[in-house]
């Protein structure tokens, strides 16, 4: 029977209630991910309920009556009052902009008609009361009316962990992080394409671990489009909707040698870069050509605990990047990218480090230029000990697929013959489009949240 780490591992955790202490422990168990030697570990349908509390997040999915409505006038404030006991507060002027009555709301599209022109932020309310159905009606002074559902405005509370429960719904935000005792999580090639419940679990592992290996492509050119083809769309690059990795004679990209990658993120001169990437085993080398991965969420969390300094630097530097030559066709890229992006609450959302595309301009003040060098080796050096590195090879048929934004990928020289040339079929995606197939394919197996 196959055997799911990515269930074995994340359940425990997942499936408590949707209070603060489970999403804390949830973040207690990042480090590390798994445990035992670096080897592929297979999800299977039958470990597929394990992914369901991940794709639900930890929004109560309980029907939520209501006990008592009442208007909070000199606040401005609708108090809901639960049937739990609990109790909810809604600003008059979010009320009103949200209203889903047809005038104000294209249900079809799910699209507010409400002009903020037309909305007054400092309305009042005349009436507010619990309807026979246990919906809110909301009388507002120019006498439209609004009804809203319970489940509808328990799920929109404006408590911080319902807020939070609401964002990690939506975009899946917390990670496992991992170091060389990871287990990738593996799936059939085949049932990914075709079965709803595996590709669900597929790329809720793409999320949380930001690797999954698949098995049992067929060793020829177009299984990457095809794979795409079930997210939405191929993303376009200078390099083409997908590329070949070879050996190539004037190789316009170092990936078109033989040599060791030392590792990296793709496409950092690009200002957006691909946030999700594809890579097919055609055929492998006769000699070397080992994959090499880290998890540069986790690297960049050590930097911060081993060097705050070199943390601080690579987070708020920006860093030249740029590519020039002719492939799909010509191009000269440049842009400015920080090598750690952190969001505004100082998460780390984005790794962008390719020694080979990293440009010899470097816009600083001569002061600052010893101290970058510095904060990047010694992020560098985190990356490269061999406790944080996965090493795998890849076969013939075999389809990695992981986090651009966040993993760092690499490979060991090899060597290939005439007859036998190594041969990977990539392409990329944008995170967009796999979150957005991610949300439908959640709906479709396991309905509204």
């Amino acid at each position: 029977m196959w055997m799911s780490t990515f269930a074995r591992f994340a359940l425990p955790s997942l499936q408590r209630t949707a209070s603060v202490a489970a999403r804390q422990a949830l973040r207690a168990r990042r480090h590390p991910w798994a445990a035992g030697p670096p080897r592929p570990s297979f999800m299977g349908p039958a470990h597929i309920r394990g992914q369901q509390t991940l794709g639900s997040a930890s929004i109560p999915l309980a029907h939520q009556s209501v006990r008592h409505v009442r208007a909070l006038d000199e606040e401005r404030l609708v108090e809901v009052e639960w049937e739990d006991g609990g109790h909810s507060l809604y600003p008059f002027t979010w009320l009103r902009d949200n209203c889903q009555c047809p005038h104000c709301t294209l249900e079809s599209a799910q699209a507010r008609l409400l002009p903020l022109s037309d909305l007054d932020i400092h309305t009042g309310v005349d009436v507010v009361e619990v309807t026979n159905d246990n919906k809110v009606s909301i009388v507002w002074p120019d006498q439209h009316m609004s009804v809203f559902d319970g489940d509808w405005l328990k799920k929109h509370c404006f408590s911080a962990a319902a807020r939070q429960a609401m964002q990690e719904e939506l975009f899946l935000n917390e990670r496992y992080y991992w170091d060389s005792k990871l287990r990738i999580p593996t799936a059939d090639y085949q049932e990914v394409l075709h079965d709803d419940k595996a590709a669900l679990a597929w790329l809720l592992a793409l999320r949380r671990v930001g690797i999954v290996y698949l098995k049992g492509a067929p060793g020829e050119k177009g299984q990457v489009a095809r794979l795409a083809d079930r997210i939405g769309y191929l993303r376009l690059t200078f390099y083409g909707h997908t590329w070949q990795v070879q050996d190539k004679a004037m190789a316009n990209n170092v990936a078109y040698t033989s040599g060791k990658l030392s590792l990296h993120t793709d496409y950092p001169a690009l200002h957006f870069a691909p946030g999700v990437q594809f890579l097919h085993c055609i055929n492998q080398a006769v000699k070397g050509g080992e994959s090499e991965v880290v998890d540069g969420f986790h690297m960049a969390e050590k930097l911060q605990r081993e060097d705050p300094e070199a943390f601080r630097t690579l987070s708020s530097v920006r860093v030249d990047f740029t590519d020039t030559g002719t492939d799909y066709c010509d191009f000269m890229l440049q842009s400015k990218k920080r090598i750690i992006d952190v969001d505004a609450e100082g998460r780390i959302v984005r790794i962008n480090y390719n020694n080979a595309t990293r440009d010899s301009v470097l816009d600083l003040p001569l002061h600052r230029v010893q101290p970058f060098y510095r904060a990047l080796k010694a992020y560098v050096n985190i990356m490269n000990r061999p406790e944080n590195v996965v090493t795998y090879k890849m076969e013939p048929g075999d389809i990695v697929t992981f986090d651009n934004w966040r993993l760092l990928h690499g490979r060991r020289s090899y060597v290939s013959r005439p007859d036998r040339l190594r041969h990977l079929e990539g392409a990329y995606l944008d995170w967009d489009e796999v979150m957005s197939r991610l949300r439908i394919l959640r709906k479709a197996v396991h309905g509204d949240l």
